[in-house]
């Protein structure tokens, strides 16, 4: 496929539209800002959307009848979502096993065609089922990054957050409903036990000693459970997602 490649500007034309369009990072910065945690600093959105519109500005062509603000706002706000995806409540210290496990998930997946078993991921792993399952409790903080951010021990749901009012045009809607779609398809391909203790967590908002109750297992079984589906899912959104949403105009 041909690859476009859009006219090169002078320095002075690429500085002269990044200053027309500087005020346009603030505002959409700060629109979404009002929506998110205080803990999320203003200043953290607006580096990010900057970097959003340098990539707007160096391939923005005005030949293909689109204009710069419109493209500028695309890869302002996605920039920006971007980077709210980093917010997963996840220490610091933890943020590498984390990704560990969630390649070891992928690959045993890709290799076996199909969800893998506890046991398998620990092999992938090369590590005991109960070394694992050990892994698995400490992980139990973690979030699906994506969806939700955590403001004093409480998570939030960024798609409330991003999805309120005054952005309801059809971009946000298309947007929200494919991140949507793409988490639905995510959690048919996960274990039923795992499944079910998302549905009754997430869904009918319970809390996990509820979810012991009902599935009559120990609390820390459905703490792992829990974390367990929620790392098969933030690795199959790394996979689908970015590819949703990473398109240019």
């Amino acid at each position: 496929m041909y690859a476009y490649a859009a006219p090169e500007k002078t320095a002075e034309e690429r500085e002269s539209l990044i200053l027309e369009h500087l005020q346009q990072v603030h505002w959409i910065a700060a629109r979404i800002h009002e929506k998110l945690p205080p803990s999320v600093e203003l200043d953290d959105l607006i580096s990010a959307g900057i970097v959003g519109l340098l990539a707007a500005v160096d391939n923005f062509d005005a030949s293909r009848n689109a204009s710069l603000k419109t493209y500028a706002e695309y890869k302002i706000r996605g920039a920006i979502l971007d980077s709210i995806r980093g917010l997963d409540g996840i220490p610091s210290h933890k943020r590498k096993r984390v990704k560990q496990v969630q390649e070891a998930i992928a690959s045993a997946e890709r290799r076996l065609k199909r969800s893998p078993e506890e046991q398998e991921i620990a092999a992938e792993l090369g590590i005991s089922l109960s070394e694992y399952q050990q892994w698995v409790v400490d992980l139990r903080a973690v979030s699906l990054g994506s969806l939700e951010v955590v403001e004093d021990g409480e998570e939030l749901s960024l798609l409330k957050f991003i999805g309120g009012d005054g952005e309801d045009s059809p971009a946000r809607i298309l947007e929200r409903s494919e991140l949507e779609r793409v988490i639905a398809d995510g959690m048919t391909k996960i274990p039923e036990n795992e499944r079910l203790v998302l549905s009754l967590y997430y869904k009918e908002e319970l809390n996990l000693r509820e979810i012991a109750s009902i599935m009559d297992l120990h609390i820390t079984r459905i703490s792992q459970l829990r974390a367990q589906g929620i790392l098969r899912l933030r690795s199959y959104l790394e996979i689908k997602w970015p590819a949703g949403r990473n398109g240019t105009l």
